[in-house]
């Protein structure tokens, strides 16, 4: 996993509590039902790209990558929110998937 951004560490190291709460939320977040973790990574991908937040769509790509989903499928992920948010707020988020997935197409 690259190293993490300087910003979370930055977090991290003045609130150590608060992070760590925030760790447990997550995990129970994500073990409170049946989806794997690959589709968890793409449902929190949509989440981040509805919410516009480029940090949290760079994470959850990486995240989702992690758990084996390919490129064609973050893509997609990223797409469907089109007819939600909207075209423009999409193509950005589609820029910022590529700022990590390059020219990849449907490798892992």
């Amino acid at each position: 996993m690259e190293r993490l951004p300087k910003a979370y560490q930055l977090f991290r190291s003045r609130y150590p509590k608060v992070q760590a709460a925030h760790q447990k939320l997550a995990e129970a977040c994500h073990q409170a039902g049946p989806l794997d973790q690959k589709t968890r990574e793409l449902v929190k991908l949509g989440i981040a790209v509805g919410a516009q937040h480029e940090g949290a769509v760079h994470a959850h790509i990486r995240f989702a990558l992690a758990a084996g989903a390919t490129a064609d499928e973050i893509r997609h992920a990223v797409v469907l929110g089109t007819s939600t948010i909207g075209f423009p707020r999409t193509t950005a988020a589609l820029t910022w998937a590529d700022d990590l997935l390059g020219a990849r197409r449907g490798k892992k």
